[in-house]
């Protein structure tokens, strides 16, 4: 070794120091190092599974968020088209009530006019009678008394003769269902019983009958039994003369 230039004791202390220096920086330095590399490594997959974990948790809220906006917002549209669905029930309701109120109030009003027409015709019926035998007695004197003239006035008026419907004596009527009987002013409750127990005895006990006042007639009776009219009037008389004149 000498010959060669080398000292053995000086290899064997560098041996020996390069291992002690091994030893030290494995203790002291390369064990630590690699304890801080490992912590390190665990630290950032740890942080790694955080940020996924966190990432999942953000999408799972932004989707429960979006679910529930979206329940929110079919819930509020089914809200507002209950509310507009009972609005609009209301509103034909009120709208019905109001027509429904509004056609009784217009009956009514048509009833009552009817009535004080009626009443008036009837007034003025009496007042027609009084002035028709004043005058009969002024142009026949005692040809006619004051009854027979009533009687021919009533009969006038009514249509009715002796318990009979004066139009109906050479009618024929069949068949049942309803009759209209029009008179120029109104009929007292005993014309229209013997009126209507005339037409009865014609037409069958089924048939309906109802009265109407129609001033323009003039005089006399019009019977309407279905599709036919039996027209007794005195402006169907006049009509009829005006015809036979032309």
């Amino acid at each position: 070794m000498e010959a060669l230039g080398l000292n053995l004791g000086y290899i064997l202390l560098q041996i020996f120091m390069f291992l002690a220096l091994f030893v030290v920086m494995r203790a002291w330095v390369y064990k630590p190092m690699l304890g801080l590399l490992e912590r390190r490594r665990k630290a950032i997959a740890q942080g790694l599974e955080d940020a996924r974990i966190a990432a999942e948790a953000r999408a799972n809220a932004e989707e429960e968020a979006n679910r529930i906006l979206t329940e929110a917002q079919a819930k509020a549209a089914q809200t507002v088209r209950e509310a507009i669905e009972r609005a609009e029930v209301a509103a034909r309701e009120v709208r019905s009530n109001a027509e429904a109120e509004a056609g009784r109030a217009r009956e009514a009003a048509l009833v009552e006019v009817e009535q004080e027409r009626n009443r008036t015709l009837g007034e003025l019926r009496s007042q027609v009678a009084a002035l028709a035998i004043a005058a009969a007695q002024k142009l026949i004197g005692d040809t006619l008394d004051e009854q027979r003239q009533r009687a021919l006035l009533e009969e006038f008026f009514s249509g009715v003769r002796s318990g009979r419907v004066t139009v109906l004596e050479n009618a024929n009527l069949d068949g049942s269902g309803s009759a209209e009987v029009v008179s120029a002013l109104p009929l007292t409750p005993g014309e229209q019983d013997m009126i209507k127990r005339d037409i009865l005895s014609r037409l069958g006990g089924g048939a309906t009958i109802s009265f109407r006042v129609d001033p323009s007639i003039l005089g006399g009776l019009v019977i309407r039994v279905g599709d036919k009219v039996i027209d007794g009037s005195m402006a169907g008389q006049l009509q009829s003369l005006r015809q036979s004149l032309n």
